[in-house]
């Protein structure tokens, strides 16, 4: 019995090591950008037309999370994407049933802590092996993409707390439906565009966005920086 047993869960661990050994690699890198250019560029324009469940919304940022907990084979790291992944994933289950929106800042805020740790993920594996080819290019597009998710979601946390955060749109919900607005002013802010259409109303959200502005002009020139420093030793 013990033998058939452990035959059962071969298999198994060779689909878990072949989906780590995966997400490890250089080739990721294209799959996350694809995940990434169509939840900040084509979601939000979804989601303001209706044409999208927030069922499916919420399984794309799940998704992305999911993929964390395989960015790393470090034991420490691995528990704690774990245990954020779930965490998160048990709060999104929790709003689609009566306590909606009692949970719904928690799930906001595991999902920042989330964001924050797949970023650092990502970072780590763009400058590993001290090597430079297209994939460390497309891992830095990927990085700025997510920096641009977080701050939607620090903005959105933002309005949650104080009622108040950006305007120069209709009234803000408060719940998924807001992304596509978030997102757009996080990208604003971080291009350092300033179209003028949205600005942030309270101090907070002003810091946020001058914090993203500042991201936004610093990042390209220190990967690039790095990358250039890299290739040269």
């Amino acid at each position: 019995m013990i033998d058939q047993a452990a035959r059962k869960t071969k298999p198994v661990r060779r689909v878990f090591k072949h989906f780590t050994d995966y997400w490890l690699t250089d080739a990721s890198f294209g799959v996350l950008l694809l995940i990434l250019v169509f939840t900040v560029f084509v979601l939000p324009i979804l989601i303001e037309y209706e044409n999208v469940h927030f069922i499916f919304v919420n399984t794309v940022f799940l998704f992305m999370f999911f993929t964390g907990i395989w960015s790393s084979r470090e034991r420490f790291l691995v528990f704690l994407t774990s245990g954020l992944f779930f965490t998160q994933l048990g709060l999104r289950l929790l709003r689609f049933s009566e306590l909606d929106f009692e949970f719904y800042l928690s799930e906001r805020i595991v999902g920042i802590l989330n964001m924050l740790v797949f970023i650092f993920l990502n970072i780590r594996l763009l400058f590993r092996d001290r090597e430079v080819n297209i994939y460390r290019i497309i891992g830095a597009i990927n990085v700025y993409l997510l920096v641009a998710i977080l701050g939607a979601f620090l903005f959105e946390i933002i309005h949650l707390i104080t009622g108040s955060g950006i305007a120069g749109v209709g009234d803000l919900q408060g719940i998924d439906e807001d992304y596509a607005q978030y997102i757009y002013f996080s990208l604003v802010s971080l291009t350092t565009v300033g179209f003028g259409d949205l600005y942030p109303t309270q101090i907070m959200a002003k810091m946020l966005s001058v914090f993203l502005s500042t991201i936004g002009i610093l990042y390209p020139a220190v990967v690039i920086a790095r990358l250039v420093g890299t290739s040269k030793n």
